[in-house]
């Protein structure tokens, strides 16, 4: 049991990771939609499919990015300068040869959904692996710390100069480019901030033995994330094959609206409830605590919040985004049902890493998974709002399990 100053300092810090992680997901989230909201304004349906295609392949990589190191450093509780330093030259070399891969069979890519104009953007945002790497490390490190206050000077900086870039292109006429020079530039300048914040700075070894240790971990953390891909993306993915790159475009703006809309009911308290949940992992009962008062909070926002943007799904799509995308809104009044089951289950993640039990939560994922892909599968062809209910109805059906 932890002597009663060190539990007032954890909650303290617990709450101003809260303020923090709520700044920089409000402060981002809001920065975001205004430059979602104009480049959806200068830029079509095929535009963003587009990039959404290219993307499908880009998030397969990344999986195989940081090989879990992350969630392991933020988890780990014997945490030495050596595991530091390993996890950060094994994220450099495997982005490197990511993204060597990634140039490679961007024309592989290209034939696979038939799009050729999917092959230049999938070269370019390939970039994007070794800017991940340069920060993966340093971004564990100040979460590990509850340091939100760093990490939302980040990001907001990052998602600001970005969405300059962004409508400034989109505006020269720049078209689809417009969102690859959004991505690089934003990824460009988290680099460059985290490095100027972080004191921490990669020595030139490595360990083996270290590897192992986080290894051990990270891999299941890699399986986990395999298995969230496919949750995830095999919509995108068969939408973008079937359907093509417009319908994929009009799925995809409604998902990122539910995304928009996870991140600011929700997700706030979410980065924060890992390492606070790690620290706890020795006291069930103030875990079980944590977790419940987590849960609650989230409640007050998330019902009122997810129900009213199904309501006014049209007025909102039409008023911010233009009549051009108003086949998007029957997809984000479904999508934004299954956002009512994120109060209970956004949390399960977190505790369950935190806890270590990675077989539990891999069960489960594989489950999801599985379900997933069917119902995606069976849905397809009846178009994009059905494959949007297809995920709602799996969600619902698997709530008893979730709970249990």
């Amino acid at each position: 049991m932890k002597p009663p100053k060190e539990q007032s300092n954890l909650r303290q810090k617990a709450v101003r990771g809260v303020i923090w992680s709520a700044i920089e997901s409000w402060g981002q989230q809001l920065i975001s939609f205004g430059v979602f909201f104009l480049l959806a304004r200068l830029l079509g349906p095929e535009t963003f499919g587009l990039v959404a295609l290219s993307s499908v392949f880009l998030a397969f990589l990344q999986i195989f990015l940081d090989q879990g190191f992350s969630t392991a450093i933020i988890q780990c509780q014997e945490l030495e300068p050596e595991h530091l330093d390993t996890a950060f030259w094994t994220n450099l070399g495997f982005s490197t040869l990511l993204t060597t891969i990634s140039i490679a069979c961007a024309d592989l890519i290209g034939a696979l959904f038939k799009e050729p104009q999917i092959i230049p953007i999938i070269r370019c945002l390939s970039l994007g692996f070794l800017f991940s790497a340069l920060n993966s490390v340093q971004n564990a490190i100040l979460q590990r710390k509850l340091a939100f206050k760093s990490l939302a000077t980040r990001s907001i900086m990052g998602v600001a100069i970005g969405g300059v870039v962004g409508v400034t292109m989109a505006f020269r006429g720049f078209g689809v480019w417009s969102l690859v020079g959004q991505q690089l530039s934003t990824a460009v300048v988290q680099v460059l901030v985290i490095w100027r914040i972080s004191d921490w700075r990669p020595q030139f070894r490595f360990s083996l033995k270290h590897f192992k240790e986080l290894f051990s971990f990270g891999a299941n953390v890699v399986i986990i994330n395999l298995l969230n891909f496919f949750n995830r993306r095999s919509d995108d993915f068969l939408i973008g094959y079937f359907l093509g790159s417009t319908a994929l475009g009009y799925y995809n703006v409604a998902y990122r609206l539910l995304l928009i809309s996870t991140n600011l009911l929700t997700s706030i308290i979410a980065r924060v409830a890992l390492p606070t949940f790690s620290r706890l992992q020795q006291e069930p009962e103030r875990l079980r605590n944590a977790l419940y008062e987590a849960i609650q909070f989230t409640s007050l926002i998330t019902y009122p919040g997810f129900l009213g943007i199904a309501a006014l799904a049209p007025e909102i799509v039409q008023l911010v985004f233009g009549k051009q995308w108003l086949a998007s809104v029957p997809v984000m009044q479904v999508l934004n049902l299954i956002g009512i089951l994120y109060a209970y289950f956004y949390f399960n993640g977190s505790l369950i890493m935190s806890l270590g039990k990675i077989s539990w939560k891999l069960a489960i994922d594989v489950l999801q998974a599985v379900c997933n892909i069917t119902a995606f599968a069976i849905a397809v062809k009846s178009g994009i709002v059905a494959v949007a209910a297809a995920y709602v109805i799996r969600g619902y059906l698997m709530a008893p399990i979730n709970v249990w």
